[in-house]
């Protein structure tokens, strides 16, 4: 059993080889899951978010709905850690969308560290996207540009999500990186801004990082050296 000590954090291939368009990896969910219950992350073909919650996958289409993910599903981007909280706040007043952000900005003893951050609760507003199914080496950050956006209110739901320290850019998405499921597990997608009013916040303090490599032609073969962060940042806000 993974306890909050031991625990990593499981990136199943670099974030910046998505950002280029490496769209198809061989990662299969039930391997996602040896490493971690909890995450986010997307599906081959850029077919949609992915939410993992309490051991659960769920598959965010472009719809904004939510769909069961067969255990042979594959990946070529997701961040898996089990989630085991060492610290946990509620919060009973309403939050606009920058004042959340510093509340975890508080909450964190320090940037420099990998945080899994969990918020369950009552919503009045939440706004997320998800991107239409791809193919390979379109840039992400151009597919983005056309992704479509849902509102919900007055909503239960859980954001899962990670705060990762700028220097690992190009291994994982820096900053808070933040996925939304309704209560209710049928909707959800990327986070992009949300209003919560009464909620529970867990953090788990991550000490270690696992990355992998995968061995398919086209990561092997990639130009991965460019600077991503101005795209990077573009798609995910």
């Amino acid at each position: 059993m993974n306890t909050a000590h031991d625990s990593a954090l499981y990136i199943s291939a670099p974030v910046n080889a998505l950002v280029e368009g490496l769209y198809r990896e061989d990662t299969r969910i039930s391997d996602i899951l040896a490493h971690g219950d909890f995450g986010l992350g997307t599906f081959n073909d850029l077919d949609g978010e992915m939410v993992v919650l309490d051991a659960e996958v769920y598959q965010l289409r472009s719809d904004g709905n939510a769909y069961a993910v067969p255990p042979d599903t594959r990946t070529p981007f997701a961040c898996v850690t089990f989630f085991r909280p060492y610290s946990q706040e509620e919060v009973d007043q309403p939050l606009d969308y920058p004042a959340l952000l510093g509340l975890f900005d508080r909450l964190l003893p320090s940037k420099n560290m990998l945080y899994a951050i969990r918020l369950d609760g009552r919503f009045d507003y939440a706004r997320t996207r998800s991107v239409p199914r791809q193919d390979s080496y379109r840039p992400l950050v151009e597919v983005a540009r056309e992704q479509p956006e849902y509102e919900y209110t007055n909503v239960d739901g859980s954001m899962v999500g990670f705060w990762t320290p700028n220097f690992l850019q190009s291994v994982a998405v820096p900053g808070y990186h933040l996925h939304f499921l309704t209560a209710d597990k049928r909707h959800g997608g990327h986070l992009l801004e949300c209003r919560p009013r009464q909620i529970r916040i867990s953090l788990h303090h991550i000490a270690r990082l696992e990355l992998g490599l995968p061995l398919t032609l086209d990561y092997l073969t990639a130009e991965l050296d460019r600077d991503i962060a101005q795209d990077l940042h573009e798609a995910e806000h």
